[in-house]
This record gives structure tokens, sequence and C-alpha cells, in this order.
């Protein structure tokens, strides 16, 4: 779970971010408040103003934020995702790994970043961001359904479901019988993925 940022003379958007990330996290995107997130980096409750003219605005920043970060992680678990040489069910996989084990960590994901009431945003940076994160499942997708995009859609929408449902319910304790750990779920997540696009290649 992200850790509360205090502000000490330092970054204040930043802390402000990472604040409503941690916040997010523990109340999800309904929750979200520029005055407790401005109580919780110990700053006055007009400061988030100065970088934030609203809530939306906040809220817009963080789904960037951890769409940044997921997208760095995709990016370093299959650099090559749907690319010549690479084999897309095992790309597919391993992105699926990485959304399980980033959302089970932080209590986060796909439900902030692509947040209902950020949609239709005429913001490019989100747009773009989104775009980024989206981009290695869908690589993968469209090698194992021969470019079919509604195909590859749907099947990138199932792997997630089933990877966030599977981390919501580690955080949630359901596997605490089994010890299960972060990189547990990882690899059960990503045997779900084979399975999803084992039966969705279409050569």
């Amino acid at each position: 779970m992200p850790k509360r940022a205090g502000y000490h003379h330092g970054d204040l958007k930043a802390a402000l971010v990472e604040n409503a990330l941690a916040l997010i996290a523990e109340r999800g995107v309904a929750a979200l408040s520029v005055a407790e997130v401005a109580r919780r980096a110990q700053v006055s409750g007009g400061a988030p103003y100065r970088h934030f003219p609203n809530r939306q605005a906040l809220l817009r920043a963080a789904a960037v934020d951890a769409a940044h970060t997921l997208t760095t992680r995709f990016e370093a678990e299959c650099p090559w995702s749907g690319k010549p040489g690479s084999d897309p069910v095992n790309d597919l996989a391993a992105t699926a790994a990485v959304y399980a084990k980033f959302t089970a960590e932080n209590g986060i994901g796909f439900d902030l970043i692509f947040a209902a009431e950020l949609r239709g945003q005429d913001d490019q940076e989100l747009t773009d961001a989104g775009r980024a994160v989206m981009d290695p499942p869908l690589r993968a997708a469209l090698s194992l359904t021969d470019g079919d995009a509604k195909a590859a859609l749907t099947l990138v929408s199932r792997t997630f479901a089933a990877a966030h449902g599977h981390a919501t319910l580690w955080r949630g304790g359901l596997y605490l019988d089994r010890a299960a750990t972060v990189e547990d779920i990882a690899v059960e997540t990503a045997a779900v993925a084979r399975t999803l696009a084992t039966a969705g290649r279409t050569t």
C-alpha cells in the first residue's frame, strides 16, 4: 500500500499525489477528498489548490501516476510484447502477473486509471497514460487474435478482470490459510492468463 507522505519543504505536488494514492488504496476512488489529502500531507486545507484546482484534477494526477508506474513494470517484464520473436501467450501472462502484483501491493489498478468519473475528460496526459498502460497487453492479445481488435480487447478485459479479482481477494485475506504471498498470486494469475490466452488464440 502506498505510504503516507508528509510535506517537509519538499515537492508538495508529489506529496499530494502520493497521499491521494494512499487514500484511494485504503477507501476507494469515491473517498478521495482534497481536504483529507491535505491533512495527510500535513499542510493547510488551501495548499493543494496551488497545484490542483479541484478534486478531479487531483484524481487525474493520481491516475496518471499509477498508469506510469504500471506501464514501467509492464515494459520491464515484457519489453518485446507482441513483437516478432516474442511469445504472445507468455507476454499476456507476464502482464497479468505484473498487474496482479501491483494491485495486490497497492490496492489500486485499472479501477483508478480508468475511473468512470474520468471518462470523457479532455486531458491529453491522461489519454496518453491510458494508452501506454494498455499497449503491452494489447500487443500480445492482437498477436493471439490475428489482429482482431474486438477479440483482443475482450481477451485483455477477461485476463485483467481475473487478475484484479485475484489480487483483491488476496488483499481481503481469502488465501491466508494457504500462506499465499504476492509472488504466489502473480504466479497463479499468470497461469489463469495462459489458459485464457490459449483459448483465445485464433492461429
